[in-house]
């Protein structure tokens, strides 16, 4: 998180954008041996992987990521759009329908019968929805508007990202003593006031010395979500189905990610653009402000996350169902 940006502005910079998607290359052929040597197997409670599943879910999500991408350049009425939009509600329809009858599903519905599995997922898909959204805009209002390189845009972003290598770990241990709705909560709140006031603050001319602060305010607020958000949704389930409590937590946090880029570039592009710099910190503020509002709601939704913990394996209780919540 603190790094990529600078690695990936002086990849783009020093060679081309590219070469971007050969980085990891290397780093995963040496990661090959280390995972077959050194990691234990495990296996979780289902015995066979739910293809239908997988390819439901990817088709359909594919689908409406398709039709918010190119809405606006293609028009939000045009066949390509509301037939992408339409095939791929119909199909993520289709695949919460296979779940809920599927004897190995690859995610249990009833996961979500528990508010903490719940509410922390949403809030997780809002955060990153907001931050992944406005992060895309900012690294381009650096460049294009600012006139910094890529290697000085990934450099301004510091501030932001390298908080979490400071104050993850303080959080981490706080969220076994502190409920960890106050930590989340907090730390979305923080998120949705930095962007805000990100927002209100940019224009063409902006010194970068007044986006410092907001950038660490937002680096602070998203430390303090990453390590409590794995301890509620953990804790939410039995331990022999982490896995796919963690799995799910992952692909609904990308799939924030991918919405948020995907509609707040949307929302820059109906209401600004690349015609001049005022257009652009027009379009860029407005979905900024937008990415705020839905970082806020994920707030909300953090705060009601309900306090929860796990005896039951210590009591020996193993149920085939999410824990009752405790309030």
């Amino acid at each position: 998180v603190a790094f990529g940006p600078v690695v990936g502005g002086a990849v783009v910079e020093g060679i081309s954008w590219q070469w971007i998607f050969w980085l990891n290359v290397p780093i995963g052929i040496l990661l090959v041996p280390l995972a077959l040597t050194r990691l234990t197997e495990s296996t979780g409670p289902a015995g066979q992987l739910d293809l239908r599943g997988v390819t439901l879910a990817s088709a359909g999500l594919f689908g409406i990521v398709w039709g918010l991408v190119r809405g606006n350049a293609e028009g939000w009425t045009s066949p390509e759009i509301l037939t992408a939009l339409s095939l791929g509600g119909v199909l993520v329809a289709a695949f919460v329908a296979w779940e809920l009858r599927a004897t190995a599903p690859m995610l249990p519905l009833r996961f979500f019968r528990s508010a903490a599995f719940t509410l922390g997922n949403a809030a997780s898909m809002f955060m990153f929805f907001g931050m992944f959204g406005s992060i895309f805009l900012l690294a381009q209002f650096f460049q294009t508007v600012q006139g910094y390189s890529p290697l000085g845009s990934g450099l301004r972003i510091l501030p932001w990202t390298l908080a979490p290598m400071f104050i993850a770990p303080v959080a981490g241990a706080l969220s076994d003593r502190i409920p960890p709705r106050l930590i989340l909560g907090t730390g979305l709140s923080l998120q949705a006031a930095a962007l805000a006031w990100i927002a209100l603050v940019s224009t063409p001319t902006t010194p970068y010395g007044e986006l410092v602060a907001p950038f660490v305010l937002a680096g602070v607020g998203m430390a303090l979500f990453f390590a409590p958000m794995a301890n509620v949704v953990l804790s939410a389930v039995r331990p022999v189905e982490e896995g796919q409590a963690s799995g799910a937590n992952n692909a609904i946090r990308e799939l924030g990610g991918v919405f948020g880029v995907a509609v707040l570039a949307s929302v820059f592009s109906g209401v600004g653009g690349y015609s001049s710099g005022e257009a652009f910190v027009d379009g860029m503020s407005t979905a900024v402000l937008v990415g705020a509002a839905v970082v806020a709601v994920g707030a909300v939704a953090a705060f009601a996350i309900p306090t929860r913990r796990r005896r039951l394996e210590a009591a020996g209780r193993l149920r085939s169902e999410p824990l009752p919540d405790a309030a």
